[in-house]
């Protein structure tokens, strides 16, 4: 088996994160403007957290996409999977023109994530699922690497989004790996407060969201969604105590960088107009070049 060389760190530097976050977000406005458009505000407020996971976080190789000793990625939210398949295109395991047929007949950048496409583990979108599979996959790992010794344990990242914490499965798994000390598990909330049809807290309140995860036993770090150092620091230091699993509640806007679609209930779905898109395009031309 050939043990990643890929330091916690990450290979990448900084600004390489930076202006591939910034590519990562022309990608989904081009997806969302063609065929039957996407999910554009949660997956534009998940694009730093995916990009600082992918070019400075995870022990991954493109060209060794099965590696046993790989750390391991899912997107619980699967309706933002615009962002992960540019985020995988820009990585390396895609070649980024398929982009271009996301959605379309014979893709296989479907809706939501499959396994057909490199560099997803495990099909997702039916919100809740994705923590209890994380938890296997760390629980996994444990037993697998028990006694061995071949490096860094494999840890295990699941982000989810924060209206999916209203389903009663994620907090079944939330209680499961405290109990089971699972401290390789690290669960990411896009916490970007808006949610199909309202705010998160309209709907459902759950602040104080930190405090919740403290009393059922895990280590909680709460950061700016959007500040690629916060997110480093945090994600790239995981695990943080041992027998504790950790969180990272990322506070992000839905719709990020994009005015039109930013804090905007209606930028859930949506599909651009050529004229609409071309806007977003420049905003966030203008957002790098400032």
């Amino acid at each position: 088996m050939t043990v990643l060389a890929v330091p916690a760190t990450g290979r990448t530097t900084a600004t390489e994160a930076e202006a591939a976050a910034a590519r990562i977000r022309h990608h989904v406005v081009d997806m969302c403007a063609g065929g039957d458009g996407g999910h554009l505000g949660g997956s534009l407020s998940c694009v730093d957290i995916l990009s600082v996971l992918y070019f400075d976080v995870l022990r991954i190789d493109p060209d060794q996409p099965h590696d046993p000793g790989r750390d391991i990625f899912l997107l619980s939210k699967g309706h933002a999977a615009i962002a992960l398949y540019a985020t995988l295109a820009e990585r390396g395991f895609l070649d980024p023109a398929e982009l271009a047929g996301y959605g379309r007949r014979g893709s296989r950048l479907l809706g939501h994530p499959t396994r057909a496409v490199p560099g997803v583990e495990l099909p997702t979108g039916s919100l809740g699922h994705g923590l209890a599979l994380g938890l296997g996959l760390a629980l996994s790992a444990r037993l697998r690497e028990a006694g061995r010794r071949f490096g860094p344990r494999r840890r295990t990242y699941v982000l989810l989004g924060d209206g999916e914490l209203q389903e009663g499965s994620c907090w079944e798994s939330v209680m499961a790996a405290a109990s089971t000390r699972a401290d390789h598990l690290v669960a990411v909330v896009d916490r970007n407060g808006l949610q199909l049809g309202s705010p998160t807290e309209r709907i459902c309140p759950m602040e104080p969201l930190g405090e919740r995860f403290r009393s059922f036993g895990w280590d909680v770090r709460e950061v700016d969604g959007h500040d690629h150092d916060e997110l480093r620091a945090a994600l790239g230091t995981a695990p943080w105590t041992a027998g504790r699993p950790g969180v990272v509640i990322a506070r992000t806007v839905k719709g990020n960088g994009v005015p039109a679609a930013e804090n905007r209930i209606g930028a859930h779905y949506t599909a651009l107009s050529a004229r609409v898109a071309a806007r977003a395009h420049r905003d966030l031309s203008h957002r790098k070049a400032s």
